[in-house]
């Protein structure tokens, strides 16, 4: 009981906070949009400072960071995932996946399929169609397995086609930057800030780190994907082991020079 009524809290704690910066990365946000991110957090336990909740064109979007952390947190039984031959096409960059999560070990299965191709792919990631199928389908899978109405940003489509989502779904590769937002995207500045408050990080060490894990001389140089891979995991690596961070963020201090 005890144990119930401390996850109660924690689910709680963390909805105020993801209201709280909602309202921060965006003061004209409706409340309805608040309502409903109060209702994720507490049903899925989902964090919009690690980046698990985007706000787009007026809806929230799940990511598949957050699937995959939810799925860890259920204890979900394993996840098989497999090409369907008959419907990809490798000369003309068309994949199709098969994904089916068991959510134990007794489960039967719930099936999500996705699909790829340079037509229904932004162009960031143009090239990677494949990844990206496979990608989808664990998303589908993973949102049938455990109730979740949201889309994935993952499945949006490119922004051309009869079939595609409003121009603002889905941010352009001309109009986004590495560090920038789009159409009320929170910001990955912002929620690298939001890690660095959080944690009581020294902002100086965490862009020398930043650049380092992306390869690039600076932070600005890096694309947004390597950004994002960058902030998940300096917020799990800040909650699961803070001690090995800061020794980690010291080794990018200049050394200061004695004179003697």
């Amino acid at each position: 009981m005890k144990s119930q009524n401390g996850a109660t809290r924690r689910l709680k704690n963390l909805a105020r906070q993801n209201v709280r910066l909602a309202r921060r990365l965006d003061t004209g946000r409706p409340p309805s949009a608040l309502d409903q991110l109060r209702d994720l957090t507490l049903n899925f336990g989902f964090s919009l400072a690690t980046g698990e909740l985007l706000h787009l064109n007026g809806g929230w979007y799940v990511t598949h960071a957050a699937l995959l952390r939810l799925a860890s947190r259920r204890h979900c039984a394993g996840i098989q995932v497999e090409q369907v031959d008959q419907s990809s096409d490798p000369l003309a960059g068309r994949w199709v996946f098969k994904a089916t999560v068991y959510k134990s070990p007794s489960s039967k299965g719930f099936v999500g399929y996705g699909d790829a191709d340079p037509s229904n792919v932004s162009l960031m990631v143009q090239g990677a169609e494949l990844r990206v199928a496979e990608t989808r389908a664990v998303n589908r899978a993973l949102r049938k397995a455990y109730g979740i109405g949201l889309c994935s940003v993952e499945e949006l489509g490119s922004l051309s086609g009869p079939w595609a989502p409003a121009k603002s779904h889905e941010p352009s590769a001309k109009s986004l930057s590495a560090n920038g937002s789009n159409n009320g995207q929170p910001r990955l500045r912002d929620r690298l800030c939001v890690l660095i408050r959080q944690h009581n990080l020294d902002p100086i060490l965490v862009k020398a780190y930043a650049a380092d894990f992306c390869g690039t001389s600076s932070l600005k140089e890096a694309n947004r994907e390597l950004v994002e891979s960058f902030i998940s995991h300096l917020a799990t690596i800040a909650k699961e082991n803070k001690d090995g961070l800061i020794c980690k963020l010291n080794s990018y201090a200049q050394p200061v020079e004695v004179k003697l």
